[in-house]
C-alpha cells in the first residue's frame, strides 16, 4: 500500500515538472524562466528523497537531495542578484 501511495507522488511530481518544463521553454520573461528552472530543481530534490523511500536507501537520498536543494537556491540567489544588477545598469 506505501509503495502505491509513493509511485503516484512520484508521478505527480513529474508532471508537475513537466508543467514547469513548459513554463521554462515558453515563458515570456525571463524571471518566469528563471522561476521554472528552480521549480524543476526542487522537484528533483524531492523526487530523489522519493526514490529513496523506492528503493529503501533513503539515508543516502535525502544527502544528495539535500546538496542539490542547496546548490539549486544557490544558483538561484546568484541569478537574482545578476538579473538586479543588469537592471541598475540598463537605467
Amino acid at each position: 500500500m506505501m509503495e502505491a501511495v509513493i509511485l503516484i507522488s512520484a508521478f505527480t511530481l513529474l508532471f508537475f515538472t513537466a508543467i514547469c518544463v513548459y513554463r521554462l521553454i515558453v515563458g515570456k520573461t525571463l524571471f518566469d524562466r528563471a522561476i521554472g528552472a528552480s521549480l524543476i530543481g526542487n522537484n528533483a530534490a524531492l523526487l530523489m528523497v522519493l526514490t529513496g523511500f523506492i528503493f529503501g536507501r533513503i539515508d543516502m537520498f535525502v544527502d544528495i537531495a539535500i546538496a542539490y536543494a542547496l546548490l539549486n537556491f544557490i544558483i538561484i540567489i546568484v541569478l537574482g542578484k545578476y538579473f538586479e544588477r543588469r537592471g541598475k545598469r540598463a537605467k
